[in-house]
């Protein structure tokens, strides 16, 4: 019974959703952490385009294999998630380039991202109770 609920496909790409906002709340942290660290390079997440390809191929993401009885199940992956060097930006006079307006402006998206994504998921899961009842 609980297989059926693991394996929805909705709740795969939210949780992907959600683990990748994290990824992307804990990153600008540390941007704004560093922020007067000389010589620090800002950071950032694109997940959003992993997340697009898991919904493109309908929640399936093909693993690489290196065995021949690894087997390929799709309710079992995750997106992977990419940190890369934010581009763009002004590099102050000590090597740092974070700015802290995008930083604070890309937080506030991320949290908004957040809550709608777990008031997605807490709808899907109210109606899941309903029709239990």
């Amino acid at each position: 019974m609980t297989d059926s609920i693991t394996s929805d496909s909705a709740l795969r790409a939210a949780q992907n959703a959600l683990n990748g906002l994290t990824k992307k709340q804990e990153v600008i942290s540390q941007n704004l952490a560093n922020i007067d660290t000389p010589d620090y390079k800002a950071q950032s997440v694109d997940f959003q385009t992993t997340l697009n390809n898991v919904m493109g191929s309908k929640g399936k993401l093909h693993l690489i294999t290196n065995h021949i009885k690894h087997i390929d199940t799709a309710g079992n992956q995750s997106a992977t998630i990419q940190i890369s060097s934010k581009k763009g930006g002004t590099e102050r006079a000590d090597g740092n380039n974070v700015d802290i307006d995008a930083e604070l402006t890309d937080m506030t998206e991320t949290v908004l991202n957040y809550q709608a994504m777990v008031q997605l998921v807490a709808k899907k899961f109210n109606l899941l109770k309903q029709v239990i009842k």
